[in-house]
């Protein structure tokens, strides 16, 4: 064990004889808390589905409802929150500050004991900590004593939490860790060792593996859980390129990682022409999103990652033409678990001004791909097959026949 990890584990073992309520006066700035911290405790079912701590993009919550489409289940999703991640507003079943998921020992044993005693299982975002971190074992060693009390453990990963940037350049030629790429080395570097240790979590447990894009399907015996949208909250009587001159967004929520500066130059460029409307919208609140799809006609997504995830389905369930990258084995892949054509416009970062001329001169023909969108979004996004998906961990060992609803 490193001086830093010591000295890491003996610091929060300090602040872990605080009561709660004074620890939370006493940290510093966005650490600390006031007021009493919520337990996520399990609901009455014959299967009690816990999924934490991370909701990215919302995901953790609507896993939990798509759950609970598998009969008998019933689902709490938690989350920690901070100032940055609070401000897009994502729901959560249970919200806990992340000072108090870092260091407070008493709301730790408590969610503890409300996991072991109370939850049947457990769906594990990210590889962190079930009940916050602790200075005497790893998230692994954790995650394994709470399946010795009786409970099941999942894992699921989300993107850059178990993406090697060392492999995805290999795999894709415009990857933003590759030769055409401009992610920032020092940060790839972290990021590569980070997935290299959670990878080494999937490898070194028995644990079935989830991951939220197909994309990630080169994660050992990963099984893809799609990510979940609402369509009815999408929904928009808008035809898109209908009339007009067609309204572009561009939603990059990390530029570098999914995007290109060239990107903006070309669509500002056609902008100068008159050609397009060009909307680029960053830290737009959750609730805010319906309303922005709802007025464009053409929507990027991304062009690095060679994948697609929320921002595509929300695009495609409000019935707009989505722009993006995707690599042919994704494509594949979706082809082959679902037996659908994902209906996103390929499209490489360098092509984009080229691509929307061609849907200018001749919208009308491109508007059934839009249509297709809905259609995709409605049979893979909605929630009913990431049920069907996690049914096969929920109801191990249990008669399936009774199905989702």
């Amino acid at each position: 064990m490193t001086l830093r990890t010591k000295t890491i584990r003996a610091v929060r073992a300090m602040l872990g004889l605080f009561p709660d309520h004074v620890l939370g006066r006493i940290l510093p700035g966005s650490l600390g808390w006031d007021g009493a911290l919520p337990v996520a405790t399990a609901p009455d079912s014959e299967i009690r589905l816990f999924v934490e701590p991370v909701n990215s993009a919302g995901q953790g919550y609507l896993w939990a409802r798509a759950a609970e489409r598998v009969s008998g289940v019933r689902a709490v999703n938690l989350t920690t929150s901070n100032a940055a991640t609070a401000r897009f507003g994502f729901p959560s079943d249970v919200s806990v500050p992340e000072g108090a998921y870092l260091f407070a020992a008493g709301w730790q044993r408590r969610q503890r004991r409300a996991v072991e005693s109370g939850f049947s299982h457990v769906l594990l975002e990210s590889g962190r900590f079930l009940f916050g971190t602790d200075p005497a074992n790893s998230p692994l060693e954790v995650a394994r004593r709470t399946a010795e009390s009786g409970v099941d453990i999942a894992l699921v990963w989300h993107g850059s939490d178990i993406r090697l940037p060392s492999a995805h350049a290999q795999w894709e030629r415009d990857s933003p860790f590759g030769a055409r790429g401009s992610y920032p080395p020092e940060s790839t570097q972290r990021l590569e060792e980070n997935a290299r240790a959670t990878r080494r979590m999937v490898e070194e447990s028995q644990f079935p593996v989830f991951v939220s894009t197909p994309g990630l399907l080169d994660v050992p015996r990963s099984r893809w859980l799609p990510v979940v949208v609402e369509p009815a909250k999408w929904h928009s009587a808008r035809v898109p390129l209908a009339a007009g001159v067609p309204v572009v967004a561009y939603v990059p929520s990390s530029t570098p990682l999914k995007g290109d500066a060239q990107i903006d130059t070309q669509l500002t460029g056609l902008e100068a022409e008159g050609l397009i409307v060009y909307r680029r919208l960053e830290g737009i609140p959750a609730h805010r999103m319906p309303a922005v799809y709802g007025e464009a006609d053409i929507v990027l997504d991304q062009f690095r990652l060679g994948d697609y995830g929320v921002a595509a389905c929300e695009a495609m369930a409000a019935g707009r033409l989505v722009l993006g990258h995707v690599h042919d084995d994704v494509r594949a892949a979706v082809q082959r678990e679902t037996g659908a054509e994902l209906p996103i416009v390929e499209t490489r970062f360098n092509e984009v001004g080229v691509r929307i001329r061609q849907i200018i001169d001749n919208p009308h023909e491109w508007v059934s791909k839009a249509h297709a969108g809905v259609a995709f979004v409605d049979l893979v996004h909605d929630g009913k097959y990431s049920a069907h998906v996690l049914a096969d961990f929920l109801l191990s060992g249990q008669d399936r026949s009774s199905g989702t609803r």
